[in-house]
């Protein structure tokens, strides 16, 4: 049997354009999420693999519906594996019901990885070169110094609510904590 699924990551996005390519790839059964695919439960992807038989394809629009990354698509590429399911991609033209699409499925996700590293090197070594010319990053503190110190004398005083002194400072109660555990530490 061909099973599809399809997912889209926020209610405002249209499932149509899946569902259309599923009921054209012939799917008897399409299963839908609305849901991000970094969540880790999907209730129509676990429809899905409750259906899905040995022998059955599972067919998918795009790999990226299953999930967002190469650990969480070879997680369920095993699991369709343990079950003797094959899978499906239209966009991309994989089908692992053959070797050479199998080795495909692989070298994709080894490539995405491969990738995924690449960004966070990139982003690791941007840091580093800022810090290097001075940069901190992150966000800028509300208040300088010598109003941070203010505020937690006000605080420490007790003279004050917790909420008179974050009115009068224009801060939030957790930045008041904060600046009380920076500068009494």
């Amino acid at each position: 049997m061909l099973i599809g699924y399809a997912r889209v990551s926020t209610d405002d996005q249209n499932l149509a354009l899946q569902m259309d390519a599923l009921k054209q790839a012939g799917c008897e059964k399409i299963y839908t999420d609305h849901h991000s695919g970094a969540k880790a439960i999907r209730p129509g992807l676990s429809q899905a693999f409750e259906v899905a038989r040995t022998g059955d394809v599972l067919i998918v629009w795009r790999l990226d519906r299953l999930g967002r990354s190469l650990k969480d698509l070879i997680k369920t590429m095993e699991t369709l594996d343990l079950r003797g399911i094959e899978l499906s991609s239209l966009q991309e033209s994989i089908t692992t019901t053959n070797n050479s699409g199998r080795l495909i499925f692989h070298l994709f996700g080894a490539l995405a990885e491969f990738e995924h590293n690449l960004i966070r090197e990139r982003t690791t070594a941007g840091l580093k070169a800022a810090r290097a010319r001075g940069h901190l990053g992150g966000r800028p503190k509300a208040l300088d110094l010598p109003k941070r110190q203010l505020a937690v004398k006000l605080y420490l005083d007790g003279q004050h609510t917790i909420m008179e002194i974050c009115k009068l400072m224009g801060i939030s109660k957790p930045t008041l904590y904060h600046y009380v555990a920076e500068i009494t530490t």
